[in-house]
């Protein structure tokens, strides 16, 4: 159910037993932040949430995987029985619940880069192909599949694609200018000579350049050649 009040549309939504008022403004002027003289690289990752080029890590909240226990103790209700139709509900209530604290997190998350940097570079994901099923077809069957499906469970749980949804609205709003780049050998290129090899991720954690020694964190790798990619689009841009 919607209504328009002047400017505003107001939309009443429902979740489980709750009601929501959600407003949404037209024609709202935009704010730009004062200017940082700053840009950075982001790597979005599992282990992290993200790590930016300069340095700093966020930690990955993990929202779905802390509610699992319970998730799995209300699964186990015999079907059927009242307590299952209750467990139910409590499931829908508790998905909600994760939904809202991954929402939040991804919010304060954007807000903390846009007020920190001009230009902020990502890297440009398909994460509908990175989820993609492992288990092929008959002909060609897949391979790892428990562990592309825990992965793929780690990807949705860390919402990367609705932190970078809000990232660019923020951003736009905000003045600042968002980048995507191509994530392809991001981690495996050293930011010091530009050797590209596999071999130089030694872990999934630890990068050493073969050809010039250079060590650092894989994802703190990662984020500097983002950085560096966006840096440069927006040259060839500006050309």
């Amino acid at each position: 159910m919607s209504t328009v009040q002047g400017r505003r549309l107001v939309q009443h939504q429902r979740e489980g037993r709750r009601w929501y008022a959600v407003l949404a403004c037209g024609d709202v002027p935009a704010e730009p932040l004062t200017a940082t003289s700053s840009a950075v690289g982001i790597d979005m990752g599992v282990a992290s949430f993200l790590t930016t080029s300069d340095g700093v890590q966020i930690d990955n909240p993990r929202y779905l995987a802390a509610s699992a226990d319970r998730l799995a103790a209300l699964a186990r209700r015999k079907r059927g029985s009242n307590r299952r139709c209750k467990a139910r509900e409590q499931v829908a209530a508790l998905h909600a619940k994760v939904r809202r604290q991954r929402r939040d997190h991804a919010h304060k998350t954007a807000l903390w880069l846009v007020r920190q940097h001009d230009l902020i570079a990502h890297e440009d994901l398909r994460i509908a192909n990175m989820i993609r099923s492992a288990r092929g077809t008959n002909d060609a069957p897949g391979v790892n599949v428990a562990a592309k499906a825990g992965l793929n469970r780690s990807i949705l749980d860390a919402g990367w694609g609705m932190f970078l949804a809000i990232l660019s609205a923020k951003a736009e709003s905000a003045g600042r200018t968002i980048i995507a780049v191509d994530p392809r050998n991001t981690s495996r290129t050293c930011p010091r000579c530009g050797h590209c090899a596999k071999e130089n991720r030694i872990t999934q954690a630890d990068f050493r350049c073969v050809r010039c020694g250079y060590a650092a964190h894989a994802d703190l790798v990662g984020a500097s050649n983002v950085l560096r990619a966006g840096l440069a689009r927006q040259a060839a841009t500006a050309v």
